[in-house]
């Protein structure tokens, strides 16, 4: 990736933390990951997030969403997956920039922007960012998933997770 420079605010670097909850006790879960076994304590502010399968059903004008894809050579964007944010996370990742895990990808996030046109290689959804907008085509086997937000309650002993940023101590 590209260097980030640190500016005035700037926490520790943070990790994300794949697995599942062995145990909780109040805010502190003990995690299997595939590197053995992680400790991990929530923050007053942690926020809870499930992730739910979902379809072209749930895309809808106005839906906040994030599509990795490949940009094709007619210059739009063939989705590899689509996710759909609660309202609650409008704006997470707003704009269209590399998406570094996929070579060559792209990591779209904004709002689905009219009806979303069905053509021969799949769902097209005209989505629009701060900075201009893209049009992404969703081929029938790709992943969908929504976001739902989440509380403290729903982390239970044998629930997957996915912890975005966690700082090491």
């Amino acid at each position: 990736g590209s260097p980030r420079h640190a500016s005035p605010g700037d926490q520790a670097p943070t990790v994300r933390v794949k697995g599942t909850i062995v145990k909780v006790d109040g805010s502190a879960l003990t995690l299997k990951t595939a590197d053995g076994e992680a400790k991990l304590t929530l923050t007053g502010n942690a926020q809870v997030v499930a992730v739910v399968k979902a379809s072209m059903a749930d895309i809808k004008e106005n839906t906040f969403l994030g599509s990795a894809a490949m940009p094709q050579p007619d210059g739009t964007q063939k989705a590899l997956e689509v996710h759909i944010f609660p309202e609650a996370m409008r704006g997470t990742g707003e704009g269209h920039r590399p998406y570094a895990p996929v070579a060559n990808s792209t990591m779209t996030n904004g709002t689905a922007a009219g009806a979303t046109v069905t053509g021969v290689d799949g769902a097209a959804i005209k989505v629009k960012y701060k900075d201009g907008e893209k049009t992404i085509v969703v081929p029938a086997n790709t992943p969908i998933v929504r976001y739902e937000i989440g509380t403290a309650g729903d982390l239970k002993p044998g629930t997957a997770f996915t912890v975005l940023a966690a700082t090491k101590k």
